[in-house]
């Protein structure tokens, strides 16, 4: 087999996807060209001689070809590209999908996948999307494959270096929580259940961090060393995560060009991560529990079953107990991964963890980001923790991360918080309220005043400190406004701006 090396070359730094339509249709041409000019760098030709003209001096990544052409049959032209340039994914455009000498000839050819006609867009910017995504991942691979045959010694020892690495970040330690945080018990079950040979079931809302809890359960396991690896079941319908998970045979079902090994088997030895586990299909729940019951696997289109040894870690923001009273999760299949149940808590139960979190969350954006900052104020921690996360640490996360790109130095002011965030009742406004009908020490009046303060600075807060905004809200005059200003002592001064250390 050659490559043609030129094709290599020119490969661009950074464009948009390459792709070649083949057609003899003029016609048909100009229409997918339409189609995917806006998604993809496309490049046409109306015949084989023309085709490979384009093929010798462009960066091609995939290759939509016709089936019927004058000069040669579709599959005949892709047969000749996999000789010449076989890192192209082919794909085929036909009418006469129900030929089986055609799907021996696409299967033969090294054919990606066909596409019937008459076709709908979505369907071909679907499967060209997926063709781009195999042809940077089989890069990749090269690429990895030449380093392992070039540096064994020094890749064996990055591997180990990282093993480590990622045992050390992903212990019970390395949660991020204050001295007296809630997390500090489902930290201690973390350490206790990690290097029992058990399956764990992690539950709590989305953005809690489950994901990373199963990687704190695999890396403290005497698994560690093995490949932990996930899939978000929620994703995929039935077929196609039957595939990822326990593999498939070629030919098993259309596109299936080469075997598959699932995840279950590139896992053996370690962690299976089944993630969203509450959304799969009653009918899938049945197989996953064969396959949890026998501890084997049967890949599609295959009929050997393979054993399997991998432990493994589900999640879901389900209840699934009352999914299983209501029928719609098998209660044999919830035991068979329940066998120990962590729950971790939503964000707004750990609002004294929120400075920590933010410190670290603000080190990362900076490192991925490429800017720097001083820190938060303490006004801006305060109104941090006064929001109820209903997207907990992602939602924190994604805010920090807005406010770096908006900070011009210095430190991360309140300023800088989303609005929406910055509308929301500070906890303790909320108690400040509850204490008008409490009964508490103090007068009607001087509890009254408490409150003003606080809701006139939570204005100025919303408002960045804008009186002119503020008094407008408030149905003040700006006079009538500094007056309480300075009544209260609510003036801007250097304690709003102290820093809170990384």
């Amino acid at each position: 087999m050659t490559t043609d090396l030129n094709h290599q070359m020119n490969e661009p730094a950074k464009t948009l996807p390459g792709i070649l339509v083949i057609d003899d249709e003029v016609r048909a041409v100009e229409t997918l060209a339409r189609i995917l000019e806006e998604r993809f760098d496309v490049h046409t030709a109306t015949g084989v001689a023309e085709a490979r003209e384009i093929l010798e001096r462009e960066w091609i990544q995939v290759v939509l070809c016709d089936q019927r052409m004058p000069e040669m049959t579709g599959v005949e032209f892709c047969a000749e590209i996999r000789e010449r340039w076989p890192e192209i994914i082919r794909i085929i455009i036909s009418g006469y999908t129900d030929s089986e000498d055609l799907i021996n000839a696409i299967n033969e050819g090294g054919i990606y996948q066909f596409i019937t006609k008459p076709w709908h867009p979505d369907e071909v910017i679907v499967k060209l999307n997926n063709a781009v995504e195999l042809f940077e991942l089989n890069r990749k691979n090269e690429r990895l494959a030449i380093e392992l045959k070039l540096r064994p010694k020094t890749l064996s020892e990055a591997i180990e270096h990282q093993r480590r690495a990622l045992k050390t970040h992903y212990s019970w330690e390395g949660i991020v929580r204050s001295p007296d945080s809630v997390m500090n018990e489902v930290c201690g079950v973390v350490k206790t259940v990690a290097p029992f040979d058990v399956s764990v079931l992690i539950t709590g809302e989305s953005g809690t961090g489950k994901e990373l809890c199963a990687r704190a359960l695999h890396y403290n396991s005497l698994r560690q060393n093995e490949p932990f690896v996930a899939e978000n079941c929620g994703a995929l319908p039935d077929e196609l995560l039957e595939s990822e998970l326990f593999g498939h045979k070629r030919g098993a079902f259309t596109g299936a060009v080469d075997d598959r090994v699932g995840l279950f088997e590139s896992a053996e030895g370690g962690t299976v991560f089944l993630d969203e586990i509450g959304d799969i299909s009653p009918a899938f729940q049945l197989k996953l529990l064969r396959v949890l019951q026998e501890r084997e696997i049967r890949p599609l289109g295959s009929s050997r079953r393979r054993p399997i040894d991998v432990r493994v870690i589900a999640a879901t923001n389900r209840d699934l107990e009352e999914e299983v009273r209501a029928g719609r999760f098998r209660q044999d299949l919830y035991y068979r991964l329940a066998t120990f149940t962590i729950k971790l808590p939503p964000l707004r139960e750990r609002l004294e963890d929120i400075p920590y979190l933010a410190s670290y969350l603000l080190g990362e954006a900076m490192a991925e980001l490429g800017k720097s900052v001083d820190g938060f104020t303490h006004e801006a921690i305060e109104c941090l923790q006064s929001y109820h996360w209903p997207g907990n640490v992602r939602e924190l996360q994604n805010e920090i991360k807005r406010m770096l790109v908006l900070a011009h130095g210095g430190s991360l002011g309140a300023d800088l918080i989303s609005p929406h965030v910055l509308r929301a009742i500070p906890e303790e406004l909320r108690n400040d309220m509850k204490l008008v009908t409490s009964q508490v020490r103090g007068t009607l009046k001087s509890r009254i005043e408490e409150l003003e303060s606080r809701i006139i600075k939570e204005t100025l807060v919303r408002h960045r400190w804008n009186k002119t905004r503020a008094a407008e809200e408030l149905g003040l005059s700006r006079v009538g406004l500094r007056s309480k200003l300075e009544r209260y002592g609510l003036e801007r001064g250097e304690a709003d701006e102290a820093m809170v250390s990384r």
